[in-house]
């Protein structure tokens, strides 16, 4: 559905082959417009970073706005959630005209997918007005930030886990039976022995001598995690097999690496962190890969508008829009909340150094309570059947 080019019998074109420049001039292409808002949403986390590391030596003209305060008011930590918060004006404007939209040629669908001039000076004019406004609005922002940030982590949640339980049903509903259950138990052995490989380097990584408890007890506690969720999937009751609690292995041996990471760089116990306080290049890369991750994750998470259904629709009629233009807008939206967050460490009296992203103890909180969830939704995922059911019986 994303190669070649497709006419319903109005005449809409899609055309995917095309140059983007072409696409960006001729069109209402919907597949085009989610590059260029990811792009847009990419251009306000450097922005947003830029304003945050290098905004007292290269951004001297804020001194000239009215509330910054020569500056202070504007840069670092609140510079990021000025730059935030005009990113999310944007997006939940484009959420609020779109919402709703479900056949193409409508005007929403033309809103969405075309109006490139308006956009390219909304855009700017979004981002520059929240500097324009007194501190104590931007950090009322700050506050509502933390919950609309948490809202991007519970959809991110729940698309992952949709997928990895749609590859599962991929698999599983394959004709040759035989050939794929080798493959199912070959990727399966796969994800666990790296689970396993990941758990054992953690525990080398960051706890150096036994006073480390608390590294000692999340690492510890996300090996039960995994054997919790591998035996309620084996359940006679349960049957979901070897695939999806290897995959979700995998998902939470990731995100409490990330929270350990998250540490302070003082901590005894996370001697890597030490290890990599100077901004040399391995930093940059981090951060790089890190910011890029996050766009990525945002964006996937945007298009996949089906997560909440814990399946995907196959069959889509030919003038139906190709993803939830709302949905898409109001991922991008909280998506601005949560790299606002990310780079004030979740703390708008936290300073950052250089080159960092996501380090606080409030971060490293923020990843282990999402670990968590993130196996509560997934056992929920598994016994809900068996829940309703017994329901509708009594």
């Amino acid at each position: 559905m994303e190669t070649g080019t497709s006419i319903d019998h109005n005449g809409y074109e899609t055309i995917k082959n095309g140059s983007w420049f072409s696409q960006f001039r001729n069109g209402y292409n919907p597949w085009m417009a989610r590059y260029v808002y990811g792009l847009m949403f990419l251009l306000a986390n450097l922005l947003a970073w830029a304003v945050r590391d290098y905004g007292h030596g290269a951004l001297t003209e804020m001194k000239n706005f009215k509330n910054c305060k020569d500056g202070v008011n504007c840069l670092g930590t609140e510079g990021v959630l000025r730059v935030s918060l005009g990113c999310f004006l944007f997006y939940f404007i484009m959420f609020l005209s779109t919402a709703g939209t479900s056949k193409t040629h409508s005007w929403r669908d033309k809103w969405h997918s075309g109006w490139w001039f308006a956009k390219l000076l909304m855009w700017p004019g979004l981002i520059i007005f929240p500097f324009l406004l007194p501190s104590s609005i931007i950090q009322l922002y700050g506050e509502i930030a933390h919950f609309g940030a948490g809202v991007f982590l519970l959809i991110q949640l729940i698309s992952v886990i949709s997928f990895i339980t749609w590859l599962n049903e991929c698999f599983q509903s394959q004709k040759d039976a035989e050939r794929c259950h080798v493959h199912v138990m070959l990727l399966a052995t796969t994800a666990y022995t790296v689970c396993i490989l990941g758990v054992i380097l953690m525990y080398i990584w960051y706890v150096p001598d036994p006073s480390c408890l608390l590294n000692i007890f999340f690492i510890t506690w996300t090996l039960f995690l995994i054997q919790l969720m591998t035996s309620i999937s084996l359940h006679p009751k349960v049957n979901a097999g070897f695939l999806t609690p290897a995959l979700m292995g995998l998902y939470v041996v990731f995100i409490c690496w990330c929270a350990i990471r998250s540490e302070p760089v003082g901590e005894t116990c996370n001697r890597k962190a030490e290890s990599t306080s100077k901004t040399d290049w391995l930093t940059i890369i981090s951060f790089v890969v890190a910011l890029l991750t996050m766009v990525m994750a945002t964006f996937s998470t945007g298009v996949d508008s089906q997560c909440f259904q814990f399946r995907k629709d196959e069959n889509q009629e030919e003038e139906e829009i190709p993803y939830g233009y709302g949905f898409f807008h109001f991922v991008f939206a909280t998506g601005a909340m949560y790299f606002g967050m990310l780079l004030i460490g979740w703390n708008s009296h936290h300073s950052m150094k250089k080159w960092t992203i996501d380090v606080g103890w409030t971060s490293t909180w923020v990843r282990i309570i999402n670990e968590w969830l993130a196996v509560c939704v997934y056992i929920w995922m598994l016994v809900a059947p068996m829940v309703l059911k017994s329901r509708q019986t009594t």
